[in-house]
């Protein structure tokens, strides 16, 4: 039995980390922290059935766990992770703080990182991707929610050299959940409901690094992206739609082999046949990413679309994926597929 903790445990996050162990057969929570609901039972915060209480963060026995995971902004997660690898636990981290390999870039994006030592400890948590990696790992960088569904889609694309000049459009949309549980102006529901709105587009959201990154350590180039991310007027779920240009030879069938063969065996990849795309429907409440692709009309020009929950596969469910590899325990145990 694994035991776990879950540090910011009263975040959207959280609370889906916590949803997901209720059904896990390998895992006990040992404890849950809140900063502003110490001392609370976890269901007078949230309407559900899990009774454990809240504890101060500075209170957590991080040497009685196995592993913990950090629900935590980035910048505090930094120095939690640095507590939890000294007290002896593993540690899977939900924020930002080590995603980016690179110290300056992610400087340049945040701030002055609080542990830049632990850098190169880390291992980028896309599961289906680094698996051997993430099996070794005491440090784990979870992805982006925005990140998952393109960099899955795009990674057997690049390996195969098939992707053709030095930019790539992606147009993404999220529920409002991937904001946080703390409402602000532009999250607030009189904001949101009956309203679509783009944000931070372009260059400057902070997932436009981490996308980079990826891309070009898969494709052994430099890539940029254009990259607008929307708010949709629902609660969870990413629809990523990815504009690519290939190699002109390259047909609908050669795309869909080449997911195909990439993510044969993978319980959490799903390929939609030629002629269907991809949908809110088709991943919401699962660990799924689900990919599919069309084409824009001209050679060499295709429209892949993602679909993917931003709180599970795009959050709490890889978290948990990760740590079931790093324990050696079934993939796929407490997750829906």
């Amino acid at each position: 039995m694994v035991k776990v903790g879950i540090l910011g445990a009263t975040g959207y996050t959280g609370f889906e980390l916590l949803s997901i162990f209720q059904r896990h057969p390998g895992v006990e929570v040992a404890f849950a922290t809140s900063g502003t609901y110490a001392g609370r039972r976890y269901s007078d915060v949230y309407p559900c059935p899990y009774d454990l209480t809240l504890i101060p963060p500075d209170e957590a026995p991080l040497g009685e766990v196995d592993v913990a995971f950090l629900c935590t902004p980035h910048g505090a997660s930094a120095r939690l992770a640095q507590q939890v690898l000294a007290a002896g636990a593993r540690c899977v981290d939900l924020s930002a703080d080590f995603r980016l390999r690179d110290l300056a870039t992610y400087e340049a994006w945040y701030a002055p990182h609080p542990v830049p030592e632990l850098l190169p400890k880390a291992v980028y948590g896309l599961t289906e991707i680094y698996r051997p990696q993430i099996a070794g790992a005491d440090l784990i960088a979870n992805p982006g929610c925005y990140p998952t569904g393109p960099l899955l889609a795009l990674y057997p694309l690049l390996k195969a050299g098939a992707v053709r000049g030095e930019r790539i459009i992606i147009d993404a949309k999220s529920g409002v959940s991937g904001a946080g549980a703390t409402p602000t102006a532009t999250t607030h529901f009189c904001s949101v409901h009956d309203n679509f709105s783009a944000y931070k587009p372009g260059h400057t959201h902070r997932h436009a690094p981490e996308i980079e990154q990826e891309l070009t350590a898969y494709g052994g180039q430099p890539w940029r992206i254009v990259f607008t991310p929307h708010l949709l007027p629902v609660s969870r779920g990413i629809l990523s739609t990815i504009y690519v240009s290939l190699d002109p030879a390259w047909s609908q069938a050669q795309v869909l082999d080449a997911w195909n063969a990439a993510y044969e065996g993978e319980a959490f990849v799903h390929v939609l046949p030629a002629g269907q795309l991809a949908t809110l429907a088709h991943s919401v409440n699962t660990n799924r990413c689900v990919l599919s692709v069309a084409s824009a009309g001209a050679p060499g020009e295709w429209i892949v679309v993602t679909s993917l929950d931003n709180l599970v596969k795009g959050a709490a469910g890889a978290a948990v994926q990760n740590m079931n590899v790093m324990f050696g325990l079934g993939e796929t145990l407490g997750l829906i597929a």
